[in-house]
């Protein structure tokens, strides 16, 4: 079975002492956080440097140190199942404006509970919990 490794950021901002995550919403209408394939001899970084910027348009933020989480899954991609894990770690950005990839349709800046509400599968909403978990502890 192949075998698939993404990395991306839950990325986020303080705005007034509140922390607005930033989602997007893929071509395939799910909503999630920007990732993709780490490609060969590139580090898990410099993949969601990369995703980011292509996904988003964002070229400046800082990774939260001590956070890092991955999720594992099989999805169907023409007659093959594919194990994927996708790594993420956590970012803060002062940008606000984002400017979608062909792959999505459109993005929000939300607070922690419409982000959890909005986003579609279970263990991204875990991604979601943790890091939200990590920034206000």
């Amino acid at each position: 079975m192949p075998v698939e490794k993404s990395a991306g950021a839950v990325i986020f901002q303080r705005e007034n002492s509140k922390i607005y995550y930033l989602l997007l919403h893929y071509k395939l209408g799910h909503w999630g956080f920007p990732k993709g394939i780490i490609e060969k001899g590139e580090k898990l970084q410099e993949t969601i440097k990369r995703e980011v910027r292509e996904e988003t348009g964002i070229r400046s933020f800082e990774f939260i140190p001590g956070f890092q989480e991955s999720i594992k899954y099989f999805f169907r991609l023409g007659n093959k199942t594919i194990f994927k894990i996708a790594t993420f770690s956590l970012a803060e950005t002062k940008e606000k404006e984002v400017k979608i990839s062909w792959e999505h349709v459109g993005f929000r800046w939300l607070p922690y509970q419409d982000a959890l509400e909005q986003i579609t599968f279970p263990n991204t909403k875990g991604i979601l919990k943790k890091a939200h978990c990590f920034l206000t502890k």
